[in-house]
């Protein structure tokens, strides 16, 4: 069988893992392009042995970048999921872990140039049309990836990657309160619908009769917890205006309780089948705005709403994510003016992924 070989790079960005492509690398038909990621992923495989995926939603992920489609950036980021278990690749969300390689990406691949000791990368996120800056460490005019930096649910250190979004409250939904109001009721459960990078459903943990401290995987052995919630996300995809998400991965479901290790809010996350062993980044981001948002249920629980800027510690099942941002009272409901964390990257390999030839011939 003749294969076709496709350069990529192997990264780790944040909690996350995946192949890292320049789009000209790629099919430019979709279709294509999906076939192509899925063979050299494995999926559909739940162990994923025949490709580079690692049988887990967040080590099936792929970044693909290219030359800026608008003026104010310097590279486009295209993020895709491939599912581990379904022929399927969903391009309906961002994903902020993976986005903390792309600045380091783009450096090495030289789609920017590096500037001094730090080299702030203005990426697009196609996703959602909204834009992140990067800043990547740079001296000597090449990528660093060792440091001091510390992130829960990645072994040792590394070098920072301090990542702030600008305007991307609303990028999917159209809104950061998608249906106007920061509390309504889902099939008879309280909830708070927000989309602050990722259309996120929070609601109260004790309302399923749960603690909020559950493990993933118990809470993945609760069949009747599933369907539940489920059925809430099906009713609040055409509220959060995304439509039928039947076979989509947003919104992401999240089940909020007291802290318990010194933190703001206690999370776990459903993205939105399996529960994270984390948290992602944008999901982070959302429920830290909630936070903020008097009246919420995530402001509930923290008891100390405010609008300015606010740093809040969110503890999910490996440990913390902080968040920092600015949150103002503007004329038709609160508006985020900043959100800003700490991630890490580092490049794991640089090759080529072979894919059946029948799938595709190259570019070539």
């Amino acid at each position: 069988m003749i294969q076709t070989a496709i350069p990529c790079t192997l990264m780790r960005g944040g909690t996350s893992k995946g192949p890292f492509f320049l789009a000209a690398h790629l099919p430019t038909d979709t279709a294509t392009r999906d076939r192509v990621l899925l063979a050299a992923l494995g999926s559909p495989d739940a162990r994923q042995i025949d490709g580079l995926g690692g049988a887990d939603s967040l080590t099936s992920k792929v970044a693909i970048v290219g030359p800026p489609t608008r003026p104010d950036v310097d590279v486009d980021y295209l993020f895709l999921q491939v599912v581990v278990n379904e022929p399927r690749v969903d391009a309906s969300q961002n994903c902020g872990n993976m986005l903390a390689g792309i600045g380091p990406f783009a450096i090495e691949q030289g789609l920017v140039q590096a500037t001094g000791d730090l080299t702030r990368v203005r990426i697009h996120m196609v996703n959602t049309a909204t834009v992140a800056v990067a800043n990547v460490q740079t001296p000597g005019g090449r990528v660093r990836y060792d440091g001091d930096a510390r992130i829960d649910g990645v072994p040792g250190t590394a070098a920072p990657i301090r990542i702030d979004f600008l305007d991307i409250a609303g990028g999917s939904c159209g809104a950061l309160l998608p249906s106007g109001n920061v509390r309504d009721t889902i099939a008879g459960v309280e909830v708070t619908m927000i989309d602050n990078g990722m259309p996120v459903v929070v609601m109260r943990a004790a309302d399923f009769g749960k603690t909020g401290q559950e493990t993933p995987a118990e809470l993945e052995a609760d069949a009747a917890l599933k369907a539940r919630l489920e059925t809430i996300r099906l009713a609040a995809g055409t509220v959060m205006n995304l439509g039928d998400v039947t076979k989509k991965t947003v919104p992401k479901m999240c089940l909020v309780s007291p802290p318990k290790n010194g933190g703001a809010i206690a999370t776990r996350n459903f993205i939105p089948h399996v529960v994270h062993k984390a948290i992602g980044v944008f999901g982070a981001l959302s429920v830290a705005t909630a936070c903020a948002l008097p009246g919420s249920i995530a402001a509930e629980i923290t008891g100390d709403a405010d609008y300015g800027t606010r740093s809040f510690e969110i503890e999910h099942p490996t440990g913390f994510f902080t968040v920092e941002m600015e949150v103002v009272a503007g004329p038709t409901g609160p508006r985020v003016e900043r959100s800003a964390l700490l991630r890490t990257a580092r490049a794991l390999m640089r090759g080529e992924v072979f894919v059946p030839g029948e799938i595709w011939k190259g570019s070539s």
